[in-house]
């Protein structure tokens, strides 16, 4: 089955100076598990050699206790996967760890980098022999490249060739580098754990190992964990901050604190005001779980109507499952959730989603609230139209596979089978936010901050979106 939503990124972790550092990077993995489900893995240094375990899977498919003991160290560096450049293979699983002139390194990274295709054929032009399709093979290769000795200067030199969004932990048996993109478009915080320091992709990783947040991992920041101290230097300054805001719309953890606020504070705003701009008469407030719960309860706070939880959630479904061809109409949403019947039928319901993506699944979660009984269905999105893919890490769709790239609201408030649909404004999402500029909402309006190219690769979104394509009602 496959969810109708934009997919996570990465997960990234690093902790270095503990004495348990592989078994708090499993622990901080776990945390992070909803950023990526393909693969996991870890690195850990002996201060001497890097020692490597991963594989497919989850977190607790990839490690048992077995592998956990052949991390030793004091270091360990730490990713879950989930592909947007790059095949979901194990050559692709991270952290990626090379052998050169440098000596062992170990690259952990979340993003995209947009001119990766060039880069890569420059690479090989002078030799270079690629082991995995992923963009952050070619970051290592280029670390190999640079003849600059010094490392910190060596990251300073290959970083300005780079484009696109990224955060890297990169790991050598000595130091661990913690690294934003200029635009700080990807996470990154910085904690501690006693005397250790840890780096993950959201702070839900420091509360499940007790760790303390310090700050965020600055945009344009090269941070040097060694020897117990911090060692701080920096890229050159770009012309705006482009903080993803999808992270508070729905990828983060809504224990999280991600780009200095909390994810559930920011949701519940977004609740709130849609509330405000879109209300409509109704009986019971009724989330899409999980996504939807923030949002649900400050729709329902602000409109002052009742919040239930109306359908229920399996969260026992595993990546794959047998399917009947026929036999149950939807059973895709069915094996997921499941209606509370008492408290729908009879009911004017508003359904509260945080995104809609290609339409199917909400089309079939109105569907099930209809057969429960509701008299009225009403949708409500807690954030505007997605009408453009993402070229900065994040598994999308076509521009041609994105409803509202193609269709009014009016026509997809017909195609989901609601009595009515409507979305946060774009003015309303970036109020929850405090947007002052500092954010990318090019999904929701188009402009890229980083501008993509053909080159960059990700699930080949160019397809349609640059070939003159006009928005086509029929296209469902």
């Amino acid at each position: 089955m496959h969810e109708d939503k934009f997919h996570d990124e990465c997960g990234i972790f690093g902790i270095a100076a503990h004495p348990e550092a592989a078994r708090h990077a499993y622990l901080g993995l776990y945390a992070l598990q909803h950023r990526g489900q393909e693969s996991a893995g870890i690195v850990s240094s002996d201060g001497t050699w890097l020692h490597q375990e991963r594989g497919m899977g989850y977190v607790a498919e990839v490690f048992n206790d077995e592998k956990l003991e052949r991390l030793p160290g004091l270091s360990a560096t730490a990713h879950v996967r989930y592909s947007t450049m790059g095949e979901s293979l194990l050559t692709n699983a991270q952290p990626i760890v090379t052998q050169s002139w440098r000596g062992p390194v170990a690259l952990a990274h979340n993003g995209n980098i947009v001119n990766t295709g060039s880069l890569r054929r420059s690479l090989e032009a002078e030799g270079a022999i690629f082991q995995s399709t992923s963009d952050t093979e070619v970051i290592l290769h280029l670390l190999a490249h640079c003849p600059q000795k010094d490392l910190d200067d060596a990251l300073l030199e290959i970083l300005r060739v780079i484009r696109g969004a990224y955060s890297m932990v990169l790991q050598r048996p000595d130091c661990i580098y913690a690294i934003r993109d200029p635009m700080g478009v990807r996470p990154l915080c910085l904690g501690r754990l006693e005397e250790a320091y840890v780096v993950a992709s959201e702070t839900c990783a420091f509360d499940l190992i007790g760790a303390r947040y310090l700050r965020d991992v600055e945009p344009g920041e090269i941070l040097r964990i060694q020897d117990g101290s911090l060692h701080s230097f920096r890229q050159p300054d770009a012309p705006r901050h482009a903080f993803c805001i999808f992270e508070q719309v729905y990828f983060s953890r809504p224990d999280s604190r991600v780009f200095g606020q909390s994810v559930h504070g920011a949701r519940y705003r977004m609740g709130r005001r849609l509330a405000r701009e879109t209300a409509v008469d109704a009986d019971v407030v009724v989330p899409v779980p999980d996504s939807g719960v923030t949002a649900a309860l400050g729709y329902a706070k602000e409109s002052g109507i009742p919040f239930q939880f109306g359908l229920i959630r399996n969260h026992y479904v595993g990546r794959t499952f047998i399917e009947p061809k026929q036999s149950i109409r939807h059973f895709g949403v069915k094996v997921k959730l499941n209606p509370i019947r008492e408290l729908l039928a009879g009911k004017r319901v508003i359904l509260c989603d945080d995104s809609v993506v290609r339409g199917t699944t909400s089309r079939k979660i109105v569907e099930m609230v209809r057969s429960a009984g509701a008299s009225e269905v009403h949708f409500r999105v807690s954030s505007p139209p997605t009408v453009s893919p993402c070229y900065y890490g994040i598994d999308t769709p076509t521009h041609a596979e994105l409803i509202a790239a193609n269709n009014t609201v009016g026509e997809i408030q017909k195609y989901v089978g609601a009595d009515s649909l409507a979305y946060l404004s774009l003015e309303g999402m970036k109020n929850a936010v405090s947007d002052r500029g500092n954010f990318c909402a090019a999904c929701f309006d188009e402009k890229y901050p980083i501008p993509p190219t053909r080159d960059s690769g990700q699930k080949q979104l160019f397809e349609l979106a640059g070939s003159g394509m006009t928005r086509n009602s029929s296209e469902k």
